[in-house]
């Protein structure tokens, strides 16, 4: 649940040198699937800014306050129903996305920060500080995630909300992605422009900052919309077993109630099935992400691509 797999474009050669510019650019989704995904991920974005306060200071919705409107269905009062205790589903969903993507966007930077770190310092120094990372990474690929995970956030729960959890996944979920990025930058440190940049006497640290991680975006990124979207899902999750922290609002603490208070016996669909499909959808956008950049970075698939339009315009 909280372990990032590694992208097929870390399987991929890196084709040369790459400066942050041509490598931002890069990034520019040409690719129809990246595309379409990113676009789904800015639209979630966008709702976690502005929703909330539309929800609450323009439509007067409150995810918290207790009406007497219980169990209501879909109406022009309450779009997308109510729950038992009469709070307005369309809040919480608001609100919940906010919450949602802001824990899975922190357990997936300290997650991403963390395997960029110990890749590219292990592999490019190699000798005893790889061994020592790579004992390291190696610890926590056979650690137990999930059951480490539960009783951590279950110790935590309450002391630091649900961030402290974030913390948790992004501090669990690292080691894949350490290992496929330093499978890259052993691939690299013995390239002509890392040799002539070491030659020319520039420093380990600007080598491997303006040399090199260009280079990983790529697999960076890949990497980040992966451990974004199973940090989403391992919180949603603790949320769900009532784990996590059940008195922030987020979807799945709106799985959570939904489920203890029978909504599905109840016939209560519009209490479960949104929060259902946002992380369904949230989840098929980083797919497609991750599908575009493993076309745009892997040499094979791209090559593949080609040899399917060039047949297709016969």
């Amino acid at each position: 649940m909280t372990l990032a797999v590694p992208p097929a474009a870390a399987l991929a050669p890196a084709t040369g040198r790459l400066t942050w510019r041509t490598a931002l650019r890069r990034l520019i989704p040409a690719n129809r699937k990246a595309r379409t995904g990113l676009a789904i991920i800015a639209l979630y974005v966008l709702v976690a800014a502005v929703g909330p306060w539309i929800v609450q200071s323009l439509m007067g919705l409150s995810p918290t306050e207790i009406t007497g409107a219980v169990l209501q269905p879909p109406s022009g009062a309450h779009p997308l129903g109510t729950t038992q205790d009469g709070t307005d589903v369309l809040a919480q969903l608001v609100v919940g996305t906010r919450t949602s993507l802001l824990v899975g966007a922190l357990a997936a930077v300290v997650s991403t920060t963390l395997s960029v770190a110990v890749g590219l310092i292990g592999g490019y120094y190699g000798g005893l500080a790889d061994s020592v990372l790579g004992a390291l990474t190696n610890a926590f690929l056979v650690l137990p995630g999930l059951p480490l995970v539960i009783i951590l956030a279950g110790y935590l729960r309450g002391r630091g909300g649900p961030f402290a959890v974030a913390l948790v996944i992004g501090l669990t979920g690292w080691a894949w992605g350490a290992r496929s990025k330093r499978v890259q930058t052993l691939s690299l440190r013995n390239r002509d422009f890392v040799v002539g940049a070491r030659l020319l006497g520039e420093s380990n640290l600007r080598i491997m900052l303006v040399e090199v991680l260009p280079n990983l975006l790529p697999v960076i990124s890949a990497t980040l919309m992966l451990s974004l979207v199973t940090s989403i899902l391992a919180v949603s999750g603790l949320d769900f077993l009532g784990i996590g922290d059940i008195n922030a609002v987020s979807w799945g603490t709106m799985l959570y109630f939904a489920q203890q208070r029978q909504a599905m016996i109840s016939g209560a669909w519009w209490w479960f099935v949104p929060p259902g499909i946002a992380i369904t959808v949230l989840g098929a956008a980083a797919g497609l992400v991750n599908f575009g950049i493993d076309e745009l970075t892997n040499p094979r698939l791209r090559g593949t691509r080609r040899k399917a339009v060039r047949k297709a315009a016969r």
